[in-house]
């Protein structure tokens, strides 16, 4: 049996949640596994559905750490576990057990000053599990910079499950909406600093010279909405930019499908860093290219020019003359095509191959 320790899991949406419930589901397509999760609301309903044990953790915040790894490690001692596969290096943190130990990193989570105290804490962590499973290439490079011992990685990137095809209803609303607007730009992310959506921006107020009738779909919600908006506002480009939040998967999936590029050129905000970008594989699957940024893990995601471009984010012009070469001559038709094609390595049938590799070979 595997445990499987988590503070993100659903009914909670989130992409973080989005791939421990994936792992967790085609682990126990062929292992036993048990999912320790914290206390969600309505969670009974969920877990209900699931093929598996998952136990829920409650309590307040700062007393719950403790209170999970005590009850992790009591069912250590009465079970015969042959790993604990962690979605964070704090989740093993306070854990006083001898089992082999596996700790997935991401990208923001581990990205501390060296010397300070939540790097010594990690460090002490990571150094002493037996494999650090890496979101991508720049993950895994950050994560050696900050003083893990290299031979304890393997770079597997988050898996996704294959799409279900997309009611004609959704298809044709999303097209009434859209209209005659093209080209069509979206993205679908949180609205922070790092997803860049403000230069993104500025580039449209350029390109809307070019094509006057070009429109940005913004999907998602966060801190920096309304300044995305107020800027949307001083630029005059409120027939340009579309905002949507709180909608159904096949709406959003829907607004994907109908558009011609997915754009998110992430940044480095502060320790904020784009360690994947499972957005841009989510696009790909609809035969639509990425933007993304070359800050980060997106060249995980993206093949430079075959199946999308990497862009400086912090560059507006490179980032206008990305989107505008895509346009020219339809461009975006090619790479949308080789992203298609591309994106069954990500499916969740072949990602979790890597995972049983892992975990046999110990």
């Amino acid at each position: 049996m595997y445990l499987i320790v988590t503070r993100s899991y659903p009914p909670t949406i989130g992409g973080m949640q989005n791939l421990i419930w994936g792992l967790s589901n085609e682990l126990s397509k062929n292992y036993m596994i048990k999912v320790f999760a914290d206390y969600e609301n309505n969670h009974k309903i969920f877990d209900d559905k699931a093929s598996f044990s998952i136990e829920r953790v409650g309590g307040p915040k700062i007393l719950r750490k403790y209170r999970k790894s005590y009850l992790i490690d009591e069912f250590v001692k009465n079970n015969k576990i042959e790993g604990i596969i962690a979605d964070h290096w704090k989740s093993l943190e306070n854990l006083k057990n001898d089992k082999k130990k596996y700790c997935l990193i991401h990208g923001k989570e581990i990205n501390h000053s060296k010397g300070s105290f939540l790097h010594k804490r990690l460090v002490r962590v990571l150094n002493n599990v037996e494999k650090i499973i890496a979101n991508s290439e720049y993950t895994k490079n950050l994560a050696i910079e900050l003083g893990i011992d290299g031979d304890k990685f393997v770079v597997i990137n988050p898996g996704i499950n294959q799409y279900e095809k997309l009611s004609q209803k959704t298809l044709d609303k999303v097209e009434s909406l859209l209209s005659i607007k093209t080209p069509r730009l979206i993205t679908v992310s949180r609205f922070d600093k790092r997803k860049n959506h403000e230069k993104i921006i500025m580039a449209i107020r350029n390109l809307k010279q070019i094509y006057p009738n070009i429109i940005y779909v913004c999907v998602g919600y966060g801190d920096e909405e309304e300044n995305i908006k107020k800027l949307v506002k001083e630029l005059n480009l409120e027939t340009q930019v579309m905002f949507f939040k709180d909608i159904s998967n096949d709406l959003k999936n829907a607004l994907v499908t109908k558009s011609n590029i997915f754009v998110m050129p992430s940044i480095i905000h502060e320790k904020s860093v784009e360690g994947f970008g499972i957005a841009y594989v989510e696009a790909a699957q609809y035969g639509i290219p990425s933007i993304g940024g070359k800050d980060g893990g997106a060249a995980d995601a993206i093949e430079h020019e075959k199946t999308g471009l990497i862009c400086d984010g912090n560059n507006l012009d490179d980032i206008y003359l990305s989107i505008n070469s895509m346009l020219e001559n339809k461009k975006y038709l090619e790479y949308g095509k080789n992203a298609k094609e591309n994106v069954s390595k990500f499916y969740w049938s072949n990602i979790i191959k890597q995972y049983k590799k892992v975990l046999n070979s110990i």
